[in-house]
């Protein structure tokens, strides 16, 4: 399967799994399709790349397992550290500092524990599959490796809709260069899981102690 194809067959499983849930009956209903669906698109995409051989051009072919888990890692460290600096910078320019978008999933996790299995593993995965390997595979190849890695990293600013434009093109662009500088996708998956995952559990707790 080409990069090309391979990409836009990912995108097509996360759109899918992305609107499924909006024809549930009720928003229980909907919180757990999405939890479903969420899981099973995720399991989809790994199962999608790990049938194709086709490589990016930055795509390294050895294993490096120990290289891959330690700088995913240290990047969800980086990625906390840039959050932190981001959130400073947007609230220097009047950008509140609370995010919709995460209060969103906390409520939705408070009222459906289960639910926090799409926002810190489902999630995650089917993004970096869909806004680092896919998207920025079709630029590549084109030759145009960084123009993916913005436009990419807008758009995964955009989707989130919160707000927080700069914050989270900001993730998306550090994302993308872990992915880029290691040559490994499961990098920047490692990291983006992880950092979500400290996300979830530092507002579960602040929630319980309010």
């Amino acid at each position: 399967m080409s990069v090309r194809k391979y990409s836009l067959l990912t995108i097509l499983i996360y759109v899918i799994a992305f609107f499924a849930p909006v024809f549930a009956p009720t928003n229980q209903a909907s919180t757990t399709a999405t939890t479903v669906t969420y899981l099973a698109g995720a399991i989809l995409m790994i199962i999608l790349y790990l049938s194709q051989t086709n490589k990016l051009t930055f795509e390294r072919t050895d294993s490096a397992f120990l290289s891959t888990l330690f700088w995913g890692i240290a990047g969800i460290f980086l990625a906390v550290v840039l959050q932190t600096i981001i959130t400073q910078i947007e609230q220097f320019l009047g950008i509140p500092i609370e995010s919709q978008n995460t209060q969103n999933i906390i409520g939705l996790v408070l009222r459906q524990p289960l639910f926090a299995l799409a926002a810190m593993i489902g999630g995650p995965i089917m993004e970096e599959f869909v806004f680092r390997r896919a998207l920025i595979g079709l630029f590549d190849s084109f030759s145009l490796t960084w123009v993916g890695i913005i436009i990419s990293s807008l758009l995964f600013a955009v989707i989130h809709q919160d707000g927080h434009l700069l914050l989270y093109f900001s993730l998306g662009f550090f994302f993308s260069l872990l992915y880029k500088t290691t040559g490994k996708i499961w990098t920047s998956m490692i990291s983006h899981v992880g950092m979500n995952t400290l996300v979830v559990i530092a507002n579960l707790i602040l929630a319980a102690s309010n």
